[in-house]
């Protein structure tokens, strides 16, 4: 008799903690980060808490279509990651719930001014500055130099060498626009924009697709934000990146509960360990080499410095806004995107 005691015990045992994370219940996320970051940090949630991770990986614009198309039934509890402009359109909408959490003095400045900026609808998860990625090998092969400037891409031998990603699609697409804008007055932007278009063979439906497209010689050059091509050369692919010599925009990544969330507890959950040590930790670990909120900790030693990037002073207020975003998308689909290459 004695020998089956031990069996099933274990039985029990297994039945128990199958249950209790049962009972933890489930939240619903969506994740505009890299793909890799966005499965790694779900899969250590859930392992650490119990509560299961429904997640699909998207880009920003079409999450936030996504979010204005059931606003009056939600599906989904979190949004994080990905560029933070189309956080702050659907601060600006009411689609997403005020949160301010306790332990914001543990995050950087410019973190806690997103949540200031959106009446604490948004938080900044990350920081990184645009600029291009370029393939070495491809460049060689084609007796191509190498790009350091936004004038160095409209000359015309980068003619079809050139990839970036959808502006209404991609929120990083949106930021190269809007940082144009910003950097060299809107006429002008636009006027470089229809150059620059001339020579783009791609545009891409997430901001996501430049690094490894170029990281395995399908393009020469992408246009995107630096850390992403860093984990490529870090891996040991011929890529080189570059912040422009003119000057850049950059991002700042976003975090958000939605509003109607219907797991709302767990929801708060998952994002207080995205923003804690632990999870922010996640995204080098996955090869995201991003500038992580959350200052307590020090980090990856390979995300890459902003130091000497020329940065603009990029004003997230006005160009997070709704209508500014949806005028200058309609302008670059009228003036720019319907021209002929």
């Amino acid at each position: 008799m004695r020998r089956f005691v031990a069996p099933a015990l274990a039985a029990f045992a297994l039945t128990a903690t199958a249950l209790a994370a049962q009972a933890q219940g489930t939240v619903n996320a969506l994740c505009s980060t890299d793909a890799g970051w966005c499965e790694a940090a779900a899969a250590e949630f859930s392992r650490a808490t119990g509560i299961r991770v429904l997640q699909a990986h998207k880009g920003t614009g079409e999450i936030g279509a996504q979010l204005r198309a059931e606003a009056a039934n939600p599906k989904t509890d979190i949004w994080w990651g990905g560029t933070g402009d189309p956080f702050l359109q659907a601060a600006e909408e009411g689609l997403l719930e005020p949160y301010r959490p306790a332990y914001i003095n543990d995050l950087y400045d410019w973190s806690v001014r997103q949540y200031a900026m959106s009446g604490n609808r948004v938080g900044g998860f990350y920081t990184s500055a645009m600029g291009f990625g370029f393939n070495t090998e491809v460049l060689k092969k084609k007796h191509l130099p190498e790009p350091r400037c936004w004038a160095d891409l409209v000359k015309p031998e980068y003619k079809g060498e050139i990839e970036m990603s959808h502006p209404a699609t991609s929120g990083t697409g949106y930021t190269i626009v809007a940082g144009l804008v910003q950097l060299m007055g809107e006429d002008a932007a636009f006027d470089y924009l229809k150059k620059l278009h001339r020579n783009t063979t791609t545009y891409t439906r997430s901001g996501q697709a430049q690094a490894p497209n170029v990281a395995k010689g399908e393009v020469a050059v992408g246009i995107s934000f630096i850390f992403g091509f860093d984990k490529w050369r870090h891996d040991k692919y011929p890529v080189k990146t570059a912040a422009p010599c003119e000057g850049t925009g950059y991002e700042i990544g976003g975090i958000a509960l939605v509003k109607g969330a219907r797991n709302k507890a767990n929801a708060q959950r998952y994002y207080d360990w995205l923003m804690s040590p632990a999870g922010q930790a996640i995204g080098a670990q996955a090869g995201s080499l991003q500038s992580p909120a959350n200052r307590t900790f020090k980090p990856d030693p390979r995300i890459p410095s902003m130091d000497g990037v020329k940065l603009i002073k990029y004003d997230f207020e006005k160009y997070g806004q709704a209508a500014e975003r949806k005028r200058l998308i309609d302008r670059w689909t009228r003036e720019v995107e319907s021209q002929p290459r």
